[in-house]
């Protein structure tokens, strides 16, 4: 009985010493992996901060603290593409090495050198679906905080030569951008009777009032202003100037530019957003049905009256008709569901690309790690496109939202079930 235990001791021993070696060997990879894909993803952070940014007169600590904000977005895509990587060169440089061989050659089967992989790919799934679903989320309310303070320090920052920006009612058009004067602006805003008003000026002048802290101004130069007047058409009012001091409240910048997407949310709150956008597009069927209730009993008592009217039938008939032809199609609840799947897919990826990984590196005899490495990228862009043209898909064509985010995966995962079937029954 006592050899018994002790040679169940050694047996399990022995599994927890190769696994600890696989997974030890793993780690060293998707390092290495890691850091060339968060290269990648960050340089391209910093390249599409250079000119709104990292050009302007901020601070090095602030410009260190976007940065830093920045980085849950790239942890979180960097992940799955290195566990893939990685996965490839490890078993790759082992397989090569004989070292899958020597394990066999023991007694020990691929099934058995399959389960530390697995155990490593749920780990970097939930590792992924964490930082995309929690640290991102809390990153991006933090960036908007930082950008704000920024602005009200910096209000030159948002504006760029020959751009159009949006602040809550306000249009600004600018032409050349020159430090903190603007050559031809134009502003497109309401008046108090939410008529719309266009503003030209030949130059103008950004300033901000420090005794109205959110408050920053902009002195035009060789002012026009057009008024139209809705009740009165044709009507139009306006006024010349040579000067004119136009506010602009930062409070409504900030709420312009960094507004959460549906890709910076929790879950949780993505899934809140399309119960809500589901409910309002079931009262607008609603109320469309009823509409249509009311406009048919109005046909038939009409068409039954002692004196019909037959233009007014002919009329409230092509109303019925237009409100049945009407669609419901909301394209912001689509994208809604459409990042709801990709929450889940990308980081479920991670398991995905470690279980295709496993057959195609056992088939590596020479230059493991190059050949895995080569073939990890191409098939990072193979699912990136993949992945990319499902979200188009989606958008553009209402594809199903489920397929569109969900498609790459299930390719890499079949592949995955046809080479292990080919790999394990050899």
């Amino acid at each position: 009985m006592d050899l018994v235990q002790q040679g169940s001791k050694i047996y399990r021993s022995s599994y927890f010493t190769i696994y600890s070696y696989i997974v030890s060997e793993f780690i060293f990879s998707f390092v290495v992996a890691f850091l060339f894909f968060f290269f990648i993803f960050f340089v391209n952070q910093l390249l599409l901060m250079a000119e709104e940014i990292l050009s302007k007169n901020v601070s090095f600590k602030n410009v260190s603290l976007i940065l830093l904000y920045s980085l849950p977005a790239i942890v979180a895509f960097a992940l799955p593409f290195s566990s893939l990587v990685g996965g490839l060169m490890s078993i790759g440089r082992m397989t090569s090495d004989n070292e899958i061989l020597a394990f066999q050659a023991s007694g020990i089967s691929y099934k058995k050198l399959f389960i530390p992989v697995i155990i490593i790919g749920v780990f970097l799934s939930l590792l992924s679906f964490i930082v995309s679903d929690y640290f991102l989320p809390v990153s991006t309310i933090k960036f908007g905080r930082l950008y704000r303070e920024i602005l009200y320090s910096s209000p030159e920052l948002e504006l760029e030569s020959y751009s159009i920006k949006r602040y809550q009612d306000s249009i600004i058009i600018t032409g050349m951008v020159d430090n903190r004067a603007i050559n031809n602006l134009i502003i497109i805003d309401k008046t108090e009777e939410k008529n719309n008003r266009v503003i030209f000026a030949e130059k103008a002048e950004l300033s901000s009032d420090l005794d109205q802290l959110g408050i920053t101004s902009l002195e035009l130069t060789n002012v026009l202003s057009l008024t139209p007047i809705l009740k009165q058409r044709g009507d139009y009012n306006y006024f010349s100037s040579t000067k004119m001091i136009y506010n602009i409240l930062l409070k409504n910048i900030s709420f312009s530019i960094r507004n959460l997407t549906p890709r910076e949310m929790s879950s949780i709150d993505v899934y809140k957003s399309i119960i809500q956008k589901k409910e309002k597009q079931k009262n607008s069927i609603l109320q469309n049905s009823r509409s249509i209730e009311n406009l048919t009993q109005k046909l038939y008592s009409n068409y039954y009256s002692t004196k019909p009217d037959f233009s007014k039938l002919n009329s409230i008939y092509n109303e019925i008709n237009q409100k049945n032809k009407k669609t419901f199609t909301d394209r912001n609840l689509q994208i809604y569901k459409i990042e709801l799947n990709k929450k889940f897919a990308v980081p479920i990826a991670s398991l995905v690309f470690l279980f295709f990984s496993f057959p195609i590196a056992l088939s590596s005899r020479k230059s493991g790690q190059s050949l895995g490495f080569g073939i990890g990228l191409f098939v990072s862009i193979f699912y990136w496109s993949l992945l990319f043209a499902g979200q188009t898909l989606g958008i553009r064509m209402n594809f199903s939202p489920f397929l569109s985010m969900w498609f790459p995966n299930m390719v890499i995962f079949g592949l995955g079930i046809i080479f292990i079937f080919i790999r394990f029954k050899r």
